[in-house]
């Protein structure tokens, strides 16, 4: 049974014009009403998965433009795929998505996820068309072996921070006339983490993470556009001590083709030929992606007339047919003549009237229907 598609804007209770700040603004009022640590209702955690990813699609322009154009399907066939939220604290689900934490801290464990990170790559048309496996190579922070992401020399482990007591943030108590006021900040001593490392580990310092080029394979899908994203999932930078990596999204760029223009899904070309092939019609070769075809040209072929070749245009991105290939007629005429060839011409003119040229469209209309 298909899945009904789902209105991430609707989910946010913002229009689809909303700016991205009216979209930021909208999740963190709806994060601290529905998060599972400060609800009660019963719906809570599932009205909060579905806001938290409306807003991982709406926060990011290409995702939100893949969204607008194709919906869900669109994300899925472009390799993004909204979810996998870890329900920590509040503080958790901000600093993920904002870099910050209302509550003044690095969150419950001190722990921050990985950076994303981005990286391009150039496909061809027909490549884009067909889709194509690329293999790319990314700077990447990993986990360091020798300490396993924990940045304790091994054999030796992280202490409990004396300051904070292992809870990454500080708290300090003021009164006034108009009540106590409480001032949160991150711990100076552990920085947040909550903990302290003693003897750092001799191969990363203390930072459990150490850079290292990777190679990944980049399955681009059939139809894909160009300026489009992948997102590949936990493949950006380690987390902070064992949190969990950033995800890597992949630039995709498809080189233009002289032989071809695309229009949205459709593929439109030229074809050269002659006066007198025009008039007298016959057969033409025609580029198309899936190869030279035979085109059928009438006798009396216009300039600019369009012939479509149906279904042989670029695939559909959520996966369902494929668009056209509309073809131009480019009639050459000639520009140095024989004798010979003047006098046929001449004599054409005296024994053809005006009535043998009157067509039913205008060059302007045929013109523009090759770009419908």
């Amino acid at each position: 049974m298909a899945t009904a598609e789902r209105d991430f804007y609707a989910a946010l209770g913002v229009t689809r014009s909303a700016s991205d700040g009216e979209i930021k603004k909208a999740f963190r009022r709806l994060a601290r009403e529905l998060h599972p640590d400060v609800s009660t209702a019963p719906d809570a955690q599932e009205r909060f998965r579905d806001v938290a990813e409306a807003y991982e699609v709406l926060s990011k322009p290409e995702t939100r433009e893949l969204y607008d154009r194709y919906g869900e399907a669109g994300l899925r066939s472009g390799g993004f795929q909204p979810g996998g939220m870890d329900f920590g604290s509040l503080s958790d689900i901000f600093a993920a998505f904002f870099g910050d934490d209302p509550l003044g801290g690095r969150g419950r464990a001190g722990r921050a996820r990985g950076a994303d990170l981005g990286v391009d790559v150039e496909v061809e048309l027909a490549e884009a068309a067909s889709g194509v496996s690329r293999e790319v190579s990314i700077q990447a922070a990993i986990a360091c072996e020798r300490c396993g992401g924990g940045g304790a020399e091994p054999g030796t482990s992280a202490a409990v921070c004396p300051t904070c007591g292992g809870a990454g943030r500080l708290q300090q108590v003021s009164r006034s006339v108009f009540g106590d006021f409480v001032r949160t900040q991150a711990c100076p001593r552990c920085g947040g983490a909550g903990q302290v490392i003693e003897h750092p580990c001799t191969l990363c310092e203390g930072a459990g993470r150490v850079a290292e080029e990777r190679k990944l394979q980049v399955q681009i899908p059939a139809g894909i556009h160009d300026g489009q994203r992948i997102r590949l999932g936990g493949e950006g930078h380690a987390g902070d001590r064992g949190a969990p990596a950033g995800d890597a999204y992949v630039l995709v760029r498809v080189r233009p083709d002289a032989r071809f223009v695309r229009d949205g899904n459709d593929i439109v070309s030229a074809v050269d030929v002659t006066i007198a092939r025009a008039a007298l019609g016959g057969t033409v070769a025609v580029e198309t992606l899936d190869g030279e075809v035979e085109l059928e040209l009438q006798p009396g072929t216009q300039p600019a007339h369009v012939h479509v070749l149906r279904g042989r245009g670029m695939p559909v991105l959520q996966g369902f047919g494929r668009g056209d290939h509309r073809v131009l007629v480019n009639v050459l005429v000639p520009r140095r003549l024989t004798d010979e060839g003047r006098r046929l011409l001449e004599e054409l003119e005296r024994t053809h009237g005006t009535d043998a040229y009157r067509g039913d469209e205008g060059f302007f209309e045929k013109l523009k229907s090759a770009f419908r």
